[in-house]
């Protein structure tokens, strides 16, 4: 037994050994890949022209902006901290490159020699976008629900205005620009400082995957990445507008498009789900009664141009008061799922199951005449009869056909509900296939 339990434990830690040695030739290819690729952009002659570069920046200037406002708009409908936070961050580092461009551009119009200093601006921006990534992170893993929206709007500008603040008092109390070492190995070392802070963002967003899995935070583990190799990029860059400049200059925003892509899908999905939520029933998932009526709408308009019929079938659940006081509410809630589930196995794609009322259903059918209809409800009555769960629950049922039995939405359910209650009154107890059958 010990040899056996030796053995798969030999046999487990050597595939182990053997995805590490796996996984490390794949970052040692990219690695190698990345590095082939910066010598090869600092070999170059690749000169790019000054608006072209113009326009990038404000286009990701724009794109960040636009960003905002969506973290704006998930922060309003979730009040989750860390959009609030990205938000502004965002907005002030897109002001800031924005500023930066331009006068990056007015500067190549007046003396277009080459600029052998950094532009403060461009650290300071980049450098802050990385500090307020890291808040966002801290914020969310303490406090991740923001209490008091209307209040922390402002207290987080503050916060963001803060870093801004000193982010731009670190750079600037620098006594010169920085300037580009020619020759170097590493042309502008400082732009590692944000490569570092974006890195360190990088692998908290990597963590924060285990946890959540949502488009948006998918969106930032790569925007922070994307961000890592610009800076890494632009460390290699021996005079403004060169390749390795332009292509971290891509490289970021690329970036922002990633994560304006993950917020964009993010609140789709939200947006989504609250329709969803809207027009259906909390308990049984079938659609409420504000879609029920829009359903009936749409039917009975499409009656109106085909001349075909459609049915509307009304159920109710019997003696659920007797089911709560004997087996308690839960039980009862439990029934009234169980008649859902019931329906909702049992209808066609085109049909619109929905609750009605506290126990009472309905069922929409598209191009159904009164035969099919009760089969329909002979069906539903059976299944639920036998879904082989206790107590056994039974159901009353009253149909209605468009234009026989009226030709608005109060007349058919005025119609369905007086023949649910000539069954009703019939005294049912658990109902038989042919009393629901003489009752439609």
């Amino acid at each position: 037994m010990r040899v056996s339990s030796l053995g798969g434990i030999v046999v487990v830690a050597d595939r182990i050994w053997g995805d590490l040695r796996v996984r490390f030739a794949l970052v040692g290819a990219a690695l190698a890949a990345y590095a082939a690729l910066l010598w090869a952009l600092r070999a170059s002659s690749y000169q790019a022209e000054p608006l072209l570069d113009t326009y990038l920046l404000m286009a990701g200037s724009l794109i960040a902006f636009t960003f905002a406002a969506n973290a704006l708009v998930r922060f309003r409908g979730m009040h989750d901290r860390m959009s609030l936070i990205l938000a502004f961050g965002f907005v002030i580092a897109g002001l800031i490159e924005a500023g930066a461009s331009m006068a990056f551009y007015r500067g190549m119009l007046v003396t277009p020699s080459v600029n052998d200093q950094i532009s403060i601006g461009w650290l300071a921006g980049r450098t802050l976008l990385g500090i307020v990534l890291l808040a966002a992170l801290l914020v969310e893993r303490r406090i991740p629900v923001s209490r008091d929206p209307g209040k922390e709007t402002a207290g987080v500008v503050l916060v963001v205005g803060a870093s801004a603040y000193l982010t731009s008092i670190f750079y600037f109390l620098v006594p010169r620009a920085p300037k580009i070492h020619v020759g170097a190995f590493l042309p502008r070392p400082w732009d590692l400082l944000p490569a570092v802070i974006f890195l360190a963002a990088t692998v908290g967003f990597w963590r924060r995957l285990r946890q959540t899995t949502t488009a948006l935070d998918h969106a930032l583990f790569a925007g922070a990445a994307l961000n890592v190799l610009c800076h890494l990029t632009i460390s290699q860059s021996e005079r403004a507008l060169d390749a390795p400049y332009m292509l971290s200059h891509v490289l970021m925003v690329m970036s922002y498009v990633v994560v304006l892509g993950g917020t964009l899908l993010d609140n789709a999905q939200l947006f989504d789900q609250v329709s969803r939520m809207a027009a259906s029933d909390s308990l049984t998932g079938l659609a409420n009664h504000r879609r029920l009526f829009e359903a009936l709408e749409n039917e009975i308009q499409r009656s109106r141009r085909t001349n075909r019929s459609f049915s509307v079938l009304l159920f109710d659940l019997d003696d659920l008061k007797k089911i709560n006081d004997r087996f308690g509410h839960l039980t009862g809630s439990r029934a009234i799922k169980r008649l859902g589930i019931v329906l909702r196995s049992n209808s066609r794609s085109i049909d619109t199951p929905a609750r009605y009322g506290g126990d009472e259903f309905a069922l929409v059918l598209p191009e159904t005449g009164p035969r099919e209809a009760e089969q329909t409800a002979l069906r539903i009555c059976e299944r639920l009869l036998q879904d082989g769960e206790e107590p056994v629950i039974s159901v009353s049922v009253g149909q209605a056909v468009y234009p026989q039995d009226g030709t608005s939405i109060e007349q058919l359910l005025a119609a369905a509900d007086s023949a649910l209650y000539r069954m009703k009154r019939r005294g049912t107890g658990k109902l038989r296939l042919h009393q629901i059958a003489a009752c439609l």
